[in-house]
């Protein structure tokens, strides 16, 4: 069981303000489009395609716009071709920065993202030189609601998950990430429900921040990296001391 400290919340407040200005419908709608692309367009033969419709429902995308990207990802209506694409780079004070991308066109968003890291302190890096800092797993997350420590741990390893983190508000649990959408089935049997499931990049070790120009810097990158219309997931190796936190805020 891991803790927690006051970036993760304000990664979680971000995430509220993304839901609020609709940024997120893009997001989820991506996701079912390469889930689609990927799997096929049955969500009952494609637990990654399931999983995302689940998770636009909650969100309340609207089932046409649920449709019209299942069908987009099978090849049923005609559009750009969407792909995956992770870039990497470093950003102030060494900071690594592992960027997912859904786009229809990957030079232009290497081209894009070059310049992102160039003019914010950061630098656009070679496949392969950051992502050894990093472990792909599958991250699943809920409402703490009522459930304890104990509870939720118990609940998560029975139900195959590998670890459980705090973070104020949610319960993150980790998987391998062949046993991602099997879990969170197995949770849903529970009646547990779910608010984000998907893979990510997860730092084997975090540099904590303790500069308030560093950190002011790393964050300004991070916001434009994760505002840029393409980023579908992004991912650093960072922490921000509390003190520094607050300071910030």
């Amino acid at each position: 069981m891991a803790g927690h400290n006051k970036w993760s919340k304000v990664k979680h407040i971000k995430a509220v303000v993304d839901v609020k200005r609709g940024k997120v419908f893009s997001k989820l709608s991506k996701e079912i489009t390469v889930a689609a692309k990927n799997g096929g367009s049955n969500p009952d033969l494609n637990a990654r395609l399931r999983s995302a419709i689940l998770a636009a429902r909650a969100a309340n995308v609207p089932n046409d716009n649920i449709d019209r990207a299942v069908k987009k990802g099978a090849g049923e209506l005609e559009g750009a071709s969407l792909e995956e694409i992770t870039y990497e780079g470093y950003g102030p004070g060494g900071i690594a920065f592992m960027v997912e991308v859904v786009t229809d066109n990957r030079n232009r968003a290497a081209n894009d993202l070059r310049v992102l890291f160039s003019k914010n302190g950061g630098t656009f890096a070679e496949a392969g030189s950051v992502a050894y800092q990093f472990t792909r797993r599958g991250e699943i997350r809920l409402d703490k609601g009522t459930l304890t420590e104990d509870a939720i741990m118990e609940i998560a390893l029975e139900a195959g998950a590998e670890d459980v983190q705090d973070e104020g508000d949610e319960w993150v649990i980790f998987t391998a990430t062949d046993q991602l959408f099997q879990v969170v089935g197995n949770l849903r049997e529970k009646s547990l429900t779910t608010t984000s499931q998907k893979l990510i990049h997860q730092a084997n070790t975090s540099t904590t921040l303790t500069d308030v120009e560093t950190a002011k810097a790393v964050i300004k990158l991070y916001d434009v990296l994760d505002d840029y219309d393409d980023t579908q997931n992004l991912h650093a190796n960072f922490e921000i001391d509390d003190e520094i936190a607050d300071s910030l805020s």
